[in-house]
């Protein structure tokens, strides 16, 4: 049976990088300024944030209706079945209005109610098509991913207030006294929720509040404190620079370990601005010479 993976652009997974595993990505919509725009068609992260630095009206969106169906008809005209991997349902509700509309399909279309985003989403589909590889039909793969969707933390360091404070999600008097206090927000994304989990005075402090985050997680959550079969990854807004230099960090801790690097998507962008670090785990078969 020939089972098509398909997942949104929130994953961090490129057209390139879809073409070159043999997966399906399905690009997600910005209005900037009241125009549609389309991440990874004509919109670069460059762009992305030239226009939010330069305040431009920037809000994200579900994907269309019409545009979700007819990705799904298109693909089942090759394949069997199609299993479809939102973003987190917590943070987006474009994972319940697709399962709304997969009740039309007849079970060919499975949409997975993953709970994740950015890195971990990413390894959601190549698990998946490694599943389907295998053999795996849709609802196998389902199963085996909403199983297994709380196993993964993100732990974001936010290097300003200001879109927060845009966003609504924090006050202006609290972003005003953070601000000046300088304070570097430590968010978490844990299934389906973006919570605040720790504040830092400055970027030592806050990176070292996400290693330790991680530690803890490896040693009381996943049972391996070496790091022995999980993905450890750097994820950034426009901050590749200091990526690098965190990833030495992390790796001194784990010298064993190969440490990747993703951009962040651009519905997280949109609400926490450039300058952002985060650092994700996540138990996975995946080795990283597929996963890069």
């Amino acid at each position: 049976m020939s089972v098509a993976i398909l997942v949104d652009s929130n994953s961090g997974v490129t057209t390139e990088e879809a073409k070159k595993v043999g997966i399906y990505t399905l690009p997600m919509p910005f209005y900037i300024d009241d125009k549609l725009y389309y991440e990874d068609v004509d919109l670069t992260r460059d762009e992305f944030f030239r226009l939010q630095e330069e305040g431009h009206e920037i809000t994200t969106s579900m994907p269309l209706v019409g545009e979700v169906m007819d990705c799904w008809d298109k693909l089942l005209e090759e394949h069997d079945e199609v299993v479809y991997i939102p973003m987190s349902s917590g943070l987006s509700s474009s994972c319940s209005t697709a399962i709304m509309l997969s009740e039309e399909y007849d079970g060919r279309v499975v949409v997975v109610n993953n709970q994740r985003i950015s890195v971990t989403q990413k390894l959601s589909a190549y698990e998946a098509k490694r599943m389907a590889d295998e053999g795996k039909n849709a609802h196998e793969i389902q199963e085996y991913l909403e199983r297994t969707k709380l196993d993964s933390s993100i732990y974001i360091m936010v290097d300003t207030l200001q879109y927060l404070k845009k966003g609504g999600r924090i006050t202006p008097a609290v972003a005003a006294i953070g601000t000046l206090l300088r304070i570097k927000p430590v968010l978490q994304i844990q299934g389906d929720k973006l919570d605040r989990f720790a504040q830092a005075r400055t970027l030592k402090q806050a990176k070292q509040v996400m290693m330790d985050a991680v530690v803890s997680d490896l040693k009381d959550r996943f049972h391996t404190p070496s790091g022995k079969g999980c993905v450890i990854s750097i994820a950034h807004t426009q901050n590749q620079q200091e990526a690098e230099t965190f990833r030495e960090e992390v790796q001194a801790m784990y010298p064993d370990h190969q440490i990747i690097i993703n951009p962040l998507p651009l519905s997280i962008s949109c609400h926490i601005g450039p300058g952002a670090l985060a650092l994700t785990v996540t138990p996975s078969p995946i080795k990283i010479e597929e996963f890069e």
